[in-house]
């Protein structure tokens, strides 16, 4: 292709940042021109030693940016931790969530630009200046939004809080997305989706990852009213989540941990998706999906390397253009 392909992704964290690199690649490869908007999940944002920590949007940035801990798949290569180790016989922070020193730097730059005045995303901005992004990183807000979780205990802690501490283990009632009414799509966010060519919604959790963004007032608002087709790759293969404890998520809300289930989900709470990725463990979902009105493909679907990524997302990219 010629024509510059305009694409909007919404965007969690490891899942999301992969499945960019590996379209980012694809682009090279095909040679075709993309220009791509990430519009990055928020709800995770949290404050740590008075500082703004935006742990998806950083994960992109330091994945695009060459600058990942690439068997984590969050933090930064080549880490120090010099001041958490310092900070531990102060009695400071958090044990089950360790800042690195490089990691550190890009907390206290933003924090320091939001208290200059500057808003999240102009923040994001800057800090995405020093990688040469080959995308516009957008916040999903500049609003802050928090998303919590209520345990059946009746206690209420933050998301990263059950994620990481307890690794999804405390049953969960229902999560909550603090503030989330008086949020708005943060500059450029509108403007992206009202000019896409496609819209694609990477292997990120559905539930508090895109889930959160399509949460924004008048964000899947808009998606609904564009003309681009908006095309999901299933974070889910055989029944289990690719990463992470998306299954504990979606079993909070009754929606069964399946691809088809992810999809018909989507569809159910949203109204949206108009294709879906499903890997070859799930080809027998595809006709539910198709009766559904979500045109599917079977094909394989784990990240194993940015080729294996790039194929899949190049299998997006062409099924959002068939249906164009």
């Amino acid at each position: 292709m010629t024509d510059t392909l305009r694409i909007v992704a919404l965007s969690g964290g490891v899942g999301g940042a992969r499945f960019l690199r590996g379209l980012l690649a694809w682009g090279e490869a095909s040679a075709t021109p993309l220009d791509v908007t990430v519009i990055a999940n928020t709800g995770d944002d949290m404050r740590l030693h008075g500082l703004q920590v935006c742990p998806d949007m950083d994960t992109v940035m330091y994945t695009l940016g060459g600058a990942i801990h690439e068997d984590q798949g969050w933090g930064r290569a080549d880490e120090r931790f010099t001041v958490a180790e310092e900070l531990r016989p102060y009695g400071v922070g958090w044990e089950w969530f360790t800042l690195g020193d490089r990691d550190l730097a890009t907390h206290l730059a933003r924090t320091s630009l939001l208290a200059s005045g500057a808003t999240l995303s102009e923040a994001t901005a800057r800090l995405a200046s020093r990688w040469d992004l080959p995308v516009t990183l957008l916040p999903m807000s500049d609003q802050p939004v928090e998303t919590h979780v209520e345990l059946a205990s009746g206690e209420t802690v933050h998301f990263e809080e059950w994620w990481v501490r307890t690794r999804a283990a405390a049953p969960a009632r229902r999560f909550v997305q603090a503030r989330v009414e008086e949020a708005r799509p943060a500059p450029g966010v509108l403007e992206a989706i009202g000019a896409a060519d496609m819209v694609l919604l990477p292997p990120s959790n559905p539930v508090v990852s895109v889930g959160t963004i399509l949460g924004v007032p008048g964000l899947a608002d808009a998606l609904r009213a564009s003309a681009a087709p908006l095309v999901g790759v299933s974070p889910i293969i055989g029944g289990a989540a690719v990463r992470g404890m998306a299954e504990a998520c979606l079993a909070t809300l009754g929606v069964s941990a399946t691809a088809s289930g992810v999809a018909l989900d989507y569809r159910a709470r949203h109204g949206l998706l108009d294709g879906w990725l499903v890997d070859d463990a799930d080809a027998g979902s595809v006709p539910e999906l198709e009766a559904a009105g979500v045109a599917a493909v079977a094909r394989p679907l784990w990240m194993t390397d940015v080729d294996a990524t790039a194929a899949i997302a190049g299998a997006a990219v062409d099924l959002a253009l068939r249906l164009r």
